[in-house]
């Protein structure tokens, strides 16, 4: 009965009308053209544009547009659905690890009784036997790697670093290699306009472009009209969207032609030799090009595309100076926009036009090969990287699923914050092994001490045994006005607070 119901509606029609209308499921367009936000999947902030046999997904937006669709997949068989499977599995495989700590936490306490059990035995000194263990009491060996994490803890969150245990902090700072998605983490996450150019007397001609981009509600029509800011605006008489090209319109009486190279090319616009070098080079570097033409003549060009963080190169490299091997990006978005990034930045590698799955498959190959991953995003798209990676690193304004799968929290969605939270990870492991060191040596002396020497009793071993944890303590504290060098985080932080 079932299956033939699904016969029935196995050319099922659903409608996205107006904008920001959720997909539930996985599809194919089979009617109309619109664009949807895909940054829940692919973490791209940029609409795609989508029509007649287009893939669409579940947990995507319809901005504008209207579209009839196929369901293909539909509940766990979408990409949102395995998106949230991949989660669960890859979170369940840590346990293993934890697992494994308490087992050997255990070895210590049961070892120091079995010797002042078995010198009892041999010397039949009740005193002596109790001396060792007094002596071996774990005092400072059970409090010297607590004080570290806490101090280390500390510091970061102080520094708007969230690091979620002490686990997180060993393997942290045995990471080789660190995957970052590209929007919201490399880049601020909003196309802006990024180059302007004029061809002669313009003026008028911006106005003509704000008044069109006015009504529009493409992302591209609001960069646009960031860019202008406050200017003169005119009625439109007129609108004509030419698919796959941009708007034609008639303003203040004047033929106002806006899109790409192929509508100017439609609208027989005159194009010169340095305009055509122009658009040439603009979409090399990344841009979505918004040409302005007004009665047959060519007057402004704008490229828009994501911009990079501020200040992003200088943490990459001072990452790679704390002896990351490789940096590498993994993105949603078109190869040849993540290759300008990539080189831009001084990246090892480049992966564009992946899916969340996509990206957790390159992310296992490279644990398979040995090598200790971190993945830095923000979106629900990259929770199932997150959650696979030795350590999974969230921006503070990604979703609540990104913060809540990851293992380490950069609040304030700051970048600079990266670097000193690896280098603090590094001086807090090696402070727990100092005070490790500090621990087991002193109980080793003690003891060897008892055995070898006269001078040695219960008070003198009870005032050395104090005393280590008292060094311990002061050791691990010295964490807390950690400061990763050539970085100064309290300068981060007025310009935060001043922005």
């Amino acid at each position: 009965m079932y299956s033939r119901l699904l016969d029935h509606i196995a050319f099922f029609r659903l409608f996205f009308i107006g904008i920001e209308c959720f997909s539930t499921v996985d599809g194919t367009v089979v009617i109309g053209e619109g664009h949807i936000n895909e940054a829940s999947i692919t973490g791209e902030a940029d609409p795609v544009r989508k029509e007649t046999d287009s893939e669409v997904f579940a947990g995507t937006i319809l901005e504008n547009g209207t579209l009839q669709i196929r369901a293909d997949r539909v509940g766990e068989d979408t990409t949102f659905g395995k998106i949230i499977e991949l989660v669960e599995e890859a979170q369940d495989s840590k346990s293993e690890a934890e697992r494994f700590i308490d087992q050997f936490s255990q070895w210590y306490t049961p070892a120091v009784l079995v010797l002042a059990f078995i010198v009892w035995i041999f010397s039949q000194n009740v005193e002596l036997a109790i001396t060792i263990l007094v002596l071996g009491c774990p005092g400072a060996l059970v409090i010297g790697v607590p004080v570290s994490n806490v101090a280390g803890i500390g510091n970061g969150a102080k520094n708007g670093v969230l690091l979620k245990g002490s686990e997180v902090i060993q393997d942290f700072s045995k990471v080789d290699t660190i995957l970052f998605d590209k929007t919201g983490t490399l880049t601020v996450g909003n196309p802006e306009v990024a180059e302007f150019k004029t061809y002669g007397d313009a003026d008028q001609a911006l106005s003509y472009l704000a008044s069109v981009e006015n009504e529009s509600d493409h992302p591209l029509a609001k960069a646009v009209l960031s860019q202008l800011g406050d200017i003169e605006m005119y009625p439109v008489d007129e609108t004509n969207v030419v698919k796959g090209g941009g708007i034609v319109a008639e303003v203040d009486g004047h033929r106002v032609a806006i899109g790409n190279v192929a509508l100017m090319e439609k609208e027989n616009i005159q194009l010169t030799k340095e305009a055509r070098e122009d658009f040439e080079a603009y979409e090399k570097r990344g841009n979505s090009l918004v040409i302005t033409a007004v009665d047959g003549e060519l007057k402004a060009l704008m490229g828009i595309r994501d911009q990079i963080r501020p200040g992003i190169k200088q943490d990459l490299q001072a990452m790679k100076a704390l002896g990351v091997k490789n940096l590498i990006v993994l993105s949603g978005d078109n190869q040849g926009t993540v290759d300008l990034v990539a080189e831009e930045l001084g990246l090892t590698e480049a992966h564009g036009n992946l899916l969340p799955e996509d990206k957790a498959d390159y992310l296992k190959e490279l644990q398979a090969q040995g090598q200790i991953v971190a993945f830095v995003g923000d979106g629900v798209n990259d929770s199932p990287s997150l959650a696979l990676a030795d350590i999974g690193i969230a921006m503070g304004s990604g979703t609540d699923v990104a913060i809540e799968t990851s293992d380490v929290v950069l609040m304030n969605s700051n970048m600079s914050r990266l670097p000193h939270a690896l280098g603090l990870t590094k001086a807090t492991a090696n402070n727990m092994k100092q005070n490790i060191v500090i621990a087991v040596g002193t109980v080793l002396v003690l003891l060897a001490a008892v055995f070898f020497s006269d001078w040695m009793n219960m008070s003198i071993g009870m005032l050395v045994h104090e005393g280590s944890i008292l060094v311990v303590i002061l050791n691990g504290m010295r964490l807390l006005r950690y400061r990763l060098k050539g970085t100064d985080v309290e300068t981060a932080n007025a310009k935060e607070v001043h922005a």
